[in-house]
């Protein structure tokens, strides 16, 4: 109950749905109230937060300081786990595998598998329960891509009781204890994971997928026009603040052994 709370006291929280009731309630007060400058302020304000935040300058520079926290893995260090974070996911048999991986997934596992290649006889952990009503886990779900591209299910763990990103830092510690591995998760959510893998006493060697901050050159309407694609960068930012204020406040911030 709590976790369904969380999601959708958080989800309203996010940059479109805060700023559409911005303007939903700017507009009620223009049409049955006296409040009328009020009601202005409101569409104006919300039109224009959410104008700025669909223009790629704005959106990727408030995202690539979240994301460059942590750079590629180019590293040679060998690993005996891949451990590759579930995200968004459906799972339709009609579809392509990968297609079932929707949002950041494709690209987690994209990397994962990558790693995996890098670091011969190591093993792929793929995490996360199974969303309402589906009778297949985000866990399941990426092994199931994972195996359809190559990579044999006995070379595959799957963890699919954790609901969110402290209980995947807390199954993966009981499943492989202090063994190496390299965390694949989005870039952006990357320092987030970090620090609750590392509360539980693990040593992860961050590895960043699904970077969304362009830095190389576009386009000039590429940039001057709004799009849903950087809102949807901005989206990112407004999540990962949020899941960093809960985490705050949940006392699970800061160095491993502080409170």
């Amino acid at each position: 109950m709590l976790f369904t709370l969380k999601k959708y006291i958080g989800g309203m929280m996010l940059p479109l749905p805060l700023l559409l009731l911005c303007i939903a309630l700017g507009l009620g007060l223009l049409w049955v109230s006296r409040y009328q400058k009020t009601g202005k302020i409101l569409i104006t304000a919300g039109w224009l937060v959410l104008t700025l935040l669909s223009l790629q300058p704005v959106a990727d520079g408030l995202l690539r300081p979240v994301e460059d926290k942590y750079p590629t893995w180019q590293g040679d260090q060998k690993v005996e786990y891949i451990v590759v974070l579930g995200g968004g996911y459906t799972w339709d048999p009609d579809w392509a595998p990968s297609s079932n991986l929707i949002n950041n997934s494709l690209p987690r596992l994209n990397e994962g598998m990558r790693l995996w290649l890098a670091n011969p006889g190591s093993k792929m952990i793929f995490t996360g329960a199974a969303a309402q009503s589906n009778p297949v886990s985000t866990a399941e779900a990426g092994a199931r891509v994972a195996q359809s591209l190559g990579v044999p299910r006995e070379a595959i763990i799957t963890l699919d009781s954790p609901k969110d990103t402290e209980e995947e830092a807390a199954a993966v510690k009981q499943a492989i204890g202090d063994a190496p591995f390299l965390l694949v998760t989005s870039a952006s959510h990357l320092p987030r994971a970090m620090i609750f893998f590392e509360r539980q006493g693990l040593h992860p060697l961050p590895a960043p997928a699904n970077q969304l901050a362009i830095s190389a050159p576009l386009n000039p309407w590429e940039r001057i026009i709004p799009s849903p694609v950087w809102l949807m960068h901005s989206d990112r930012v407004g999540y990962e603040t949020l899941g960093r204020v809960w985490q705050w406040l949940k006392g699970a911030s800061g160095e491993p052994g502080e409170q």
